[in-house]
């Protein structure tokens, strides 16, 4: 009927690639909620003389490939953060004798944090984004470092630490996105959105 507007198309729903409960409330900082959380699982190993950067934007667009392939019709966004110490890769720390060579290697000196983004549309396209950030501690006492690893929030944490907790106390500096380090870089990831077509303010 002649005057009528057209109905606007339904959005697709939108899948979180991540089982971080950290890139959940961040996004919720944004406003978003995904439909559904989605983890992926695959191989996060660097490949032979693989940067940190380039690292972080790959497994974030592995992951997003990966959820999309489960969840077709879907608008699929996924992350990676990779801390990096010049060309070196820091691993996720899940023991304590990982977590202690982390943070003596990054005791009194800066290192950057990649927080990669992706984001798959229904139609297959690919969007990505990428923050980095400089991060700089002060030189640890040993009992600093002790009190860290009984806290026990560096495990599972890329470079053996989380910014969001009483490591911050530690931090002499940071220079870049604090939601980067943080596991979802909320700036990157407005954009990121709004370029794939979900509606944000």
């Amino acid at each position: 009927m002649a005057g009528v507007p057209t109905p606007p198309s339904p959005l697709p729903p939108l899948v979180l690639a991540s089982a971080s409960p950290r890139r959940l409330e961040l996004l919720a900082r944004l406003g978003v909620t995904p439909d559904r959380v989605l983890a992926t699982d695959i191989d996060e190993t660097p490949g032979k003389g693989e940067l940190p950067r380039p690292h972080a934007v790959r497994l974030a667009a592995e992951k997003a490939r990966a959820a999309a392939a489960l969840a077709p019709g879907a608008l699929v966004l996924a992350g990676d953060t990779v801390v990096g110490v010049g060309r070196r890769i820091l691993p996720k720390a899940e023991d304590e004798a990982t977590a202690r060579a982390c943070l003596a290697l990054l005791s009194g000196r800066r290192h950057r944090v990649f927080s990669a983004v992706a984001a798959v549309t229904p139609d297959g396209t690919l969007h990505e984004a990428l923050s980095e950030t400089i991060v700089r501690f002060k030189r640890f006492t040993q009992e600093e470092t002790d009190g860290y690893i009984a806290s026990g929030e560096w495990r599972g944490k890329a470079g053996g630490y989380a910014i969001q907790g009483s490591a911050e106390g530690l931090c002499l500096w940071l220079s870049g996105s604090h939601s980067g380090v943080m596991g979802l870089p909320l700036y990157e990831t407005r954009l990121l959105l709004r370029r794939a077509g979900f509606p944000l303010g």
